[in-house]
């Protein structure tokens, strides 16, 4: 049920995308405390500025259903921000994540509602 939303002008090689994103994967699970077997990673290609400026940049959406707290999201953007500088070569200070909390009757999975 953590999903995050990676929205970047950083074009990934499909050969790629699976061994950049997994370090993703593994970060939500750890930090939130969920079973990584529940995790999504989306990324998506998009034409970004930031600053005004073309150069590196990402838009992270981090939802999730109980335990986005105030210290889980500091821990969050902290890993989220050094993986991504790693992984995609964007810079802390080019990246905005966000956080949102879901209701448990707001997510679908599986055919029902996880509340």
């Amino acid at each position: 049920m953590p999903l995050i939303q990676i929205k970047t002008n950083v074009m990934l090689p499909e050969k790629q995308r699976e061994a950049r994103l997994a370090p993703v994967s593994r970060l939500l699970a750890e930090i939130t405390g969920k079973p990584e077997t529940y995790c999504m990673v989306v990324y998506e290609h998009a034409a970004m500025l930031f600053a005004g400026d073309p150069g590196p940049a990402a838009f992270l959406d981090v939802r999730g259903i109980g335990g986005l707290t105030h210290v889980v999201n500091a821990k969050l953007s902290a890993a989220l921000a050094l993986e991504l500088k790693k992984s995609l070569g964007v810079s802390p200070d080019r990246l905005y994540i966000t956080f949102t909390e879901v209701a448990a009757g707001n997510w679908g999975w599986n055919g029902k509602l996880f509340g």
